[in-house]
């Protein structure tokens, strides 16, 4: 019971965050130029805020509140819902929180989550889900590729958003001292992670043949074809695919667009091999 008014405290309930968690998934619906996702963070809030304030001009302050400049990564969007969801229970309860307050909390947290998100689900989970499935796809049950990814991939961020705003929720602000430490040496092994898996995956994706004869040898009575694929194996197995790749993130650094990029290795591909550069196996 609370003191000033005699009343039960105001609080969200477990089918209210549902329909949080449920409603973050079209998050990114109503993106916009501008305010980028403010309109899909209010649309996420908003059961929040129906079930916290009684009057209109009360819900009206409350949508007004969140509809600031607001970007972060998609999946840990639902982090920041329940640590704001949080905050609006305590402020709907008399809480000294103005807006500005709960703003600076949106804003402070959406930048580092951004940060640790991108390598970890972009960079990390994606690439190697993906590669797995598509190892699968190529062999005789090639229908459990495309499901073990699809099932994959959003049994995984479905869960992870879902057990983040509980988080979130439950900790309220003190979240940001509790992983303040922790956010960039995760973000730094996720990015380290992701480079050894792209590392295997290049060469196991990206096919070259060099079948350039030069030079023949006798060995064991049979003269034998030195090619230039076997002299680059013999240095490093995958060493043209990994340069080939290596000067593609060179140039799209250099903001080359990816489709001309695609267009170019075409045309050189075309190219090598009229000119008996590059083969095929």
């Amino acid at each position: 019971m609370t003191s000033a008014n005699n009343q039960m405290p105001k609080t969200l309930t477990r089918p209210d965050l549902f329909r949080l968690f449920w409603r973050s998934s079209f998050e990114q619906g109503s993106w916009n130029y501008e305010r980028m996702q403010n309109l899909g963070f209010v649309y996420v809030m908003m059961p929040a805020i129906k079930r916290l304030y009684d009057t209109p001009e009360d819900q009206r302050a409350a949508v007004l509140r969140h509809l600031g400049f607001f970007n972060t990564m998609p999946y840990m969007q639902s982090t920041i819902t329940g640590v704001v969801a949080n905050m609006e229970v305590q402020r709907a309860n008399g809480s000294q929180l103005d807006d500005q307050a709960i703003n600076n909390v949106k804003v402070g947290m959406m930048g580092p989550l951004a940060g640790v998100g991108d390598p970890i689900w972009w960079g990390t989970f994606r690439p190697v889900l993906a590669a797995f499935a598509a190892g699968l796809a190529q062999g005789k049950a090639s229908l459990i590729g495309p499901l073990l990814f699809f099932f994959g991939w959003n049994i995984a961020r479905l869960t992870f958003r879902w057990q983040s705003q509980k988080v979130g929720y439950s900790l309220g602000v003190t979240i940001t001292t509790k992983t303040g430490n922790l956010l960039p040496k995760l973000t730094q092994g996720a990015s380290i992670l992701g480079m050894f898996v792209m590392g295997a995956v290049i060469p196991r994706w990206t096919s070259i043949e060099m079948p350039t004869v030069i030079a023949r040898v006798h060995a064991h009575d049979q003269l034998e074809q030195l090619t230039l694929q076997n002299v680059c194996d013999r240095i490093l197995p995958g060493l043209v695919p990994v340069l080939l790749t290596l000067i593609c993130l060179w140039l799209i650094r250099k903001r080359v667009n990816p489709i001309w990029l695609m267009l170019g290795i075409l045309v050189l591909s075309i190219f090598g091999y009229s000119i008996g550069l590059l083969g095929v196996k």
